[in-house]
């Protein structure tokens, strides 16, 4: 499968508005911020890092950077499935205070692009202390549907473990 570079900002997007790249899991849509997304690749082995988090795939060199992958479905606790050509991988990039952080998020599929606007996001309700809880930014109606939204910088500050290994360009 080709990689799929997102670039740009929608400049017509009002102030309270904000883009979403979807994807599916386990019958459900999630989202996470578009301007993180850095491109979309189709699955392909990754080299295994010993003693990393069993939701940690491996990494991959993506043009001269080495980039953990995620497995989205063990990280949340759901049922594991196997890859096949529609799996998806969702390279993430976010800017930090001592440079930036690239991560692969392992997803079923890749759903939509929505614009949402702040006003029409709900807080998600607190029913437990569960570590997953904290990457839940809010939820959204979107034709009809749930759509739970990911923050994603929560979401890499997960990998924090491998970083110490060197093993992570951060």
């Amino acid at each position: 499968m080709e990689a799929l570079a997102i670039t740009g900002k929608n400049e017509s997007a009002d102030a309270d508005e904000q883009q979403y790249l979807t994807f599916m899991m386990s019958d459900e849509e999630y989202g996470v911020d578009i301007l993180a997304v850095q491109e979309i690749r189709g699955w392909e082995e990754s080299t295994l890092i010993p003693n990393a988090p069993d939701y940690i795939r491996g990494v991959i060199n993506l043009r001269g950077t080495i980039v953990p992958i995620m497995d989205l479905r063990i990280r949340f606790g759901l049922s594991s499935v196997e890859y096949s050509p529609v799996t998806v991988v969702i390279i993430l990039k976010i800017e930090r205070e001592h440079g930036e952080r690239v991560m692969g998020i392992v997803v079923d599929a890749v759903s939509d692009v929505y614009t949402i606007s702040g006003s029409s996001t709900r807080k998600p309700p607190e029913l437990t202390e569960d570590k997953n809880s904290g990457f839940i930014k809010g939820l959204v109606n979107v034709n009809e549907k749930m759509v739970i939204l990911l923050d994603v910088n929560e979401l890499l500050s997960i990998s924090g473990s491998l970083e110490n290994t060197g093993h992570i360009a951060d």
